[in-house]
C-alpha cells in the first residue's frame, strides 16, 4: 500500500552543469553538507553550493550556485568522489588512480604520497577503528590482485595499513570497523580483516547483474541478491530483517531510515525497513546514480542532479491514519523513535495512539481501541464528548486541536444504527469503569462519574446502585434531572443521601412507596426506609417520618426504634420512656417495643414489665369478649401472657391479680398467686376449679424450679393434701393422688405420706410409690455407706502419712543436752527440731518468738 514518503526536487539543472555541451555526462556525485561535487566523463569536478528554501506553496526547493570546476588533466571519466570533511579533502578515483584534492579549491595535495594507483573501486570506513580524528580509513579494491587494501588517509599523505587477500577478485566493497562486506565474482562474503575470519553469504553472478553493497548501519549491510531481492546481512552473516522485493535490474540503492530506496531503469522504489512493504514508486527515466549522504538522498541522471526530499514522519503517519492504515502508522511511529528527541517522540506517539484508537473505535474494534487509548493516555473526556449530553453542563473540557478524529458525535459514527449506538455505549461503560479504577480519571473524576451514572441509568444497569453507594463524584445538579427522566428515583435518593440531603432522599422514597412515583428498582423500599431511619443520626428526621412508617405498617415501622441502642439517659430523645409515650396510640407497635425491651434487651424495670403484662392481659380479655371467640388467637395470646407471668419477677402482681378477679383466666390467677407464695390458693384453683391435675403438677415443678429440694417436697405434699381434702371427696381426686404418688415418689417423705393416706387404701394400689420410696431409701442408705467408707479410707491414709513422717523414737536422758541452751534434760517433755534433734519445750517456744518467720516448721511431725 502506497504512502508519499519522498518528493523529487531538482537540484542542479543541465544548463548550469554543462551548458551547451551535449556529450558531457554525470559519472559520480558527492555531497557534504551544502556542498555538492559532481564528477563528469570529461575529467572535470564541478563544485556547487546547494541552498534550501521554501516555495510560496510551502514546498522545499533547492537553488544551486556553481562555485568552481576543475579539470584533472587525465582525459578519463571521474569514477568516484568521497569527501573527508575532517581533513577538508576530496578523494577522487579517476583512471584507476586515487588522488586527494582540496575540498575548497579542488587543487591536488602537493605531497607525492597522496596517490594510490591500480584501483578498481574504494570506500570509506564510516566506523573507523583508528582513534585519530584527523585520519580517514579507506578500503581499496586493487586491479587483478584478489586483494583489498586498507589505507590511512591523512591531510598530506596516504599510508598503506593492511592488505587482505580474497578468494576471488572483488567487484564491490563496503567497510565497517574491521568488517569487509565484499561482492566477489560469484558470491557475497563478510571478512574480518583483523582476525581473518570470513563468512560466505549467498551466491550471485556478477556478469549478469551489477552487485550492490551498501552499509545501512553499524555492522549491517544491504546487498542485491538473486531473484530481485534486497537482502540485509549483519557482520555475523545473519539477517535480522526480512528481504525487500526489488526488480531484477536494480542499479543503485540508498537508505533514509526507515526506508530503503532502489533505482532501476525507469523507477525509484521505496520500501519500509520496518515491515518490508513497498510504500512509494517514483517514475524517473535515465537514472544511474542513487546515493544517500547524511540523511539526504541524491538522485542523478546523466544530465541532472535531483534530491529526494523525505516528507516529515509526522505527515507520513498522518497520511496513513487518514487512510485508516493503523498498523502501518504505528509501525512507522515506532521505527521513528531513534530519529526523534525523546520528549517530542513521546508527545507525538501518544497522539498517534489516540488517533489510532479513534479509528478502530469507529470500526467498532473496541478491544484494540481500548488498548490504544490506554497506551496513549487518552483524556477520557475526548471519548465521552462523542456521546451527546454525557459531559456535565458545567464541564470546561474542549476537544483537542487539531482533532483526534473525524466524528462530530456518536450519531454520525453509528449513522443511525441503534445496535451500533448500543455497542458503543457498552464499550464506554467498560472503559469508564476501568478508568475509575486507575489513574485515567485523574483531574476529571466528576465528568467520568457523571457520565457513567447517565449511562447506567439509561441502560438500567445493575451497577448504578453500586456506583451511588460507593465513593463517587457525580454532580448532583447534572445527574438528578437525568435520573428523574429515566424514573430512577431510588438511585436519585441515594445520590441525595451521598450529598447529605437525607430529607430530600426520604421525601422521594416515600412518594415511591405511596405510589405517587413509579420505580420498581426495590420491591422492599419500605423496609429499606425503615432500616435507614433505624440508623439515621438526625433524630428530627426520624421523628418526622416515624409516624408515616407506623401508619403504614406498625410491625415493620416499630423497627425504627427496636434496632437502636437503648439509652438510659432521660434527656435523650430516644430513651424508652419517650418512645413508649410516642407509641401509645399504636398498640401493636407499643407491644412490640415493650417485648423488645423486656424479652430481648432484658431491661429490669418494673414499669416496662407491668405495662407489657397489662397489654397482654387486655389483648386476651378483648379477644374473649368478642363473639364469636377466635380460639386460635386466644390460645396464642394466653400463651404469651402466661410465659411472661412465669418468667418475669418485676411486674406488679397485685395490679394484675385485681384485673383478673372477675375473669375466667384461672390458670393466670394461679400463676399470680404462686408469685405471691400463696401456693395453697393456686393449687386450689388448679385442682378444684380448673380440675387440671397435670397443670397442678406442672405448677409444683415450676414454682420450685429455682428452689431447694425441701421447698419442692413441701409443694408436692401440699398438692397431695389438696387431693386428699375430705371437704372435696371424689374418686377423681383419689385417682389423681395415687397417680401423683406413683409418678413422683422421689418428691415425698414416705413416712409423712403414710400418715396422711386413708387406712382403707390397699398396698397394691400404692405399690409403685412404695417401691420407689423403698428404692430411694435404700439408695440413700447405700450412698451414705459408700460415703462413710470413703471417709474412713481417707482417714486411714492420713494416719499412715502421719506415722511415716514421725520416724523412730527420740531418746532423752540426763546426760544429753539441749541444742539451744546446752543444759541437760530434767524432764521427758521435749520438742524435736527438723532432723530429729530434741530441745527443751521452753527453748523452742522462745526461739519461735524471737524468729517469727521460722514458726512454721518444715517438718509436720512435731511430737513430744
Amino acid at each position: 500500500m502506497s504512502v508519499k514518503a519522498f518528493e523529487l526536487v531538482p537540484a542542479v539543472e543541465r544548463d548550469l552543469l554543462m551548458g551547451d555541451k551535449a556529450r558531457i555526462n554525470i559519472e559520480c556525485i558527492e555531497c557534504c553538507g551544502k556542498h555538492l561535487y559532481v564528477g563528469t566523463n570529461d575529467c572535470f569536478i564541478h563544485h556547487f553550493l546547494l541552498e534550501e528554501h521554501t516555495t510560496p506553496k510551502g514546498k522545499l526547493a533547492f537553488s544551486a550556485q556553481k562555485l568552481l570546476h576543475k579539470y584533472l588533466g587525465l582525459k578519463k571519466p571521474v569514477n568516484e568522489l568521497k569527501a573527508a570533511s575532517a581533513l577538508e579533502r576530496l578523494i577522487v578515483l579517476c583512471d584507476n588512480s586515487v588522488t586527494v584534492v582540496d575540498m575548497v579549491n579542488l587543487e591536488p595535495v602537493s605531497s607525492g604520497g597522496a596517490r594510490i594507483k591500480g584501483v578498481v573501486s574504494f570506500c570509506l570506513n564510516e566506523n573507523p577503528v583508528n582513534g585519530d580524528p584527523f585520519c580517514v580509513e579507506l578500503g581499496v579494491i586493487a586491479t587483478k590482485r584478489r586483494t583489498v587494501q586498507i589505507y590511512m588517509v591523512y591531510e598530506d599523505r596516504v599510508q598503506l595499513f593492511k592488505e587482505v587477500s580474497t578468494p576471488e577478485q572483488p567487484c564491490a566493497v563496503c567497510l565497517d570497523g574491521y568488517f569487509l562486506c565484499l561482492a566477489l565474482s560469484t558470491q557475497y562474503m563478510i571478512l574480518n580483516y583483523s582476525t581473518g575470519a570470513s563468512q560466505d553469504l549467498f551466491p550471485y553472478d556478477s556478469e549478469e547483474k551489477k552487485p550492490i553493497v551498501k552499509r545501512i548501519g553499524r555492522e549491517e549491510f544491504l546487498l542485491a541478491a538473486p531473484g530481485g531481492l534486497g537482502m540485509f546481512a549483519t557482520a555475523e552473516g545473519v539477517s535480522q530483517r526480512a528481504p525487500v522485493n526489488w526488480s531484477e535490474s536494480v542499479l543503485g540503492a540508498a537508505v533514509c531510515f526507515p526506508y530503503v530506496l532502489a533505482l532501476d531503469e525507469g523507477f525509484v522504489t521505496v520500501h519500509s525497513m520496518l515491515d518490508q512493504q513497498l510504500k512509494q514508486t517514483l517514475s524517473f527515466r535515465d537514472g544511474h546514480i542513487l546515493q544517500d549522504f547524511e540523511g539526504k538522498v541524491v538522485l542523478a541522471s546523466t544530465k541532472g542532479v535531483y534530491v529526494l526530499v523525505p516528507l516529515p514522519l509526522e505527515r507520513q503517519i498522518q497520511d496513513l491514519l487518514t487512510g485508516h492504515r493503523v498498523e502501518e502508522a504505528l509501525t512507522l511511529a515506532e521505527g521513528a523513535r531513534r530519529n526523534i528527541p525523546k520528549d517530542k517522540f513521546q508527545i507525538m506517539h501518544r497522539r498517534i495512539l489516540q488517533q489510532a484508537g479513534f479509528i478502530q473505535f469507529g470500526q467498532l474494534q473496541f478491544l484494540e481501541a481500548k488498548e490504544h487509548f490506554r497506551k496513549g493516555q487518552l483524556d477520557v473526556r475526548e471519548l465521552i464528548s462523542l456521546y451527546p449530553l454525557l459531559l456535565p453542563s458545567t464541564s470546561s473540557f474542549t476537544r483537542c486541536h487539531p482533532p483526534l478524529h473525524e466524528f462530530a458525535d456518536l450519531n454520525q459514527l453509528a449513522q443511525g444504527d441503534p445496535e451500533k449506538v448500543q455497542r458503543c455505549k457498552l464499550f464506554l461503560i467498560s472503559y469508564l469503569r476501568e478508568a475509575r479504577s486507575t489513574e485515567g480519571a485523574n483531574g476529571c473524576r466528576e465528568d467520568v462519574d457523571t457520565a457513567l451514572l447517565k449511562l447506567y441509568a439509561e441502560a438500567s444497569h445493575e451497577s448504578l446502585l453500586d456506583l451511588l453507594a460507593s465513593e463517587n463524584a457525580c454532580l448532583l445538579a447534572d445527574s438528578a434531572p437525568w435520573l428523574e427522566k429515566h424514573h430512577k428515583y431510588f438511585a436519585l435518593g441515594l445520590l441525595y443521601r451521598y450529598n447529605s440531603q437525607d430529607d430530600a432522599a426520604l421525601q422521594l422514597w416515600v412518594k415511591v412507596v405511596n405510589g405517587d412515583l413509579q420505580d420498581s428498582t426495590r420491591a422492599d423500599l419500605f423496609d429499606y426506609i425503615v432500616d435507614f431511619l433505624s440508623f439515621c443520626p438526625n433524630l428530627d428526621l426520624v421523628w418526622k417520618y416515624a409516624e408515616w412508617a407506623l401508619q403504614r405498617d406498625q410491625k415493620v415501622g416499630v423497627q425504627i426504634f427496636t434496632r437502636r441502642a437503648v439509652s438510659d439517659d432521660q434527656t435523650d430523645q430516644m430513651n424508652p420512656d419517650a418512645i413508649i409515650e410516642y407509641l401509645h396510640k399504636y398498640q401493636q407497635a407499643t407491644v412490640l417495643y415493650l417485648e423488645h425491651l423486656v424479652l430481648e434487651r432484658r431491661l429490669q424495670k418494673e414499669k416496662f414489665h407491668t405495662h407489657l403484662a397489662v397489654l397482654y392481659l387486655d389483648k386476651v380479655l378483648g379477644l374473649l369478649s368478642q363473639s364469636p371467640t377466635l380460639t386460635q388467637e386466644v390460645t396464642e395470646a394466653r400463651e404469651q401472657l402466661q410465659n411472661l407471668l412465669k418468667e418475669s419477677n418485676l411486674y406488679r402482681v397485685q395490679l394484675l391479680l385485681g384485673k383478673l378477679q372477675e375473669s375466667e383466666l384461672l390458670l393466670e390467677r394461679a400463676t399470680l398467686h404462686g408469685k405471691l407464695e400463696e401456693h395453697d390458693k393456686a393449687l386450689h384453683i388448679l385442682v378444684h376449679q380448673l380440675k387440671d391435675f397435670p397443670a397442678a403438677e406442672a405448677y409444683c415443678l415450676w414454682a420450685s424450679a429455682s428452689r431447694n429440694q425441701e421447698h419442692r417436697q413441701r409443694l408436692f405434699h401440699l398438692l397431695l393434701g389438696v387431693y386428699l381434702d375430705s371437704d372435696a371427696p371424689g374418686d377423681e381426686h383419689t385417682v389423681a393422688a395415687v397417680d401423683l404418688l406413683n409418678r413422683h415418689a422421689g418428691m415425698f417423705d414416705a413416712t409423712q405420706v403414710l400418715c396422711l393416706l386413708p387406712e382403707g387404701w390397699s398396698l397394691q394400689l400404692l405399690r409403685p410409690f412404695l417401691s420407689g420410696a423403698l428404692r430411694g431409701a435404700m439408695h440413700a442408705r447405700r450412698t451414705s455407706q459408700v460415703a462413710l467408707g470413703l471417709a474412713r479410707s481417707e482417714n486411714l491414709l492420713l494416719k499412715h502419712d502421719r506415722l511415716k513422717y514421725r520416724g523412730g523414737p527420740v531418746v532423752v536422758s540426763e546426760k544429753k543436752g539441749c541444742q539451744l541452751c546446752h543444759n541437760t534434760f530434767t524432764e521427758p517433755d521435749c520438742v524435736c527440731l527438723p532432723g530429729g534433734v530434741p530441745v527443751h519445750t521452753h527453748c523452742a517456744a522462745q526461739r519461735a518468738r524471737d524468729s517469727p518467720r521460722k514458726r512454721q516448721s518444715t517438718n509436720p511431725s512435731n511430737h513430744t
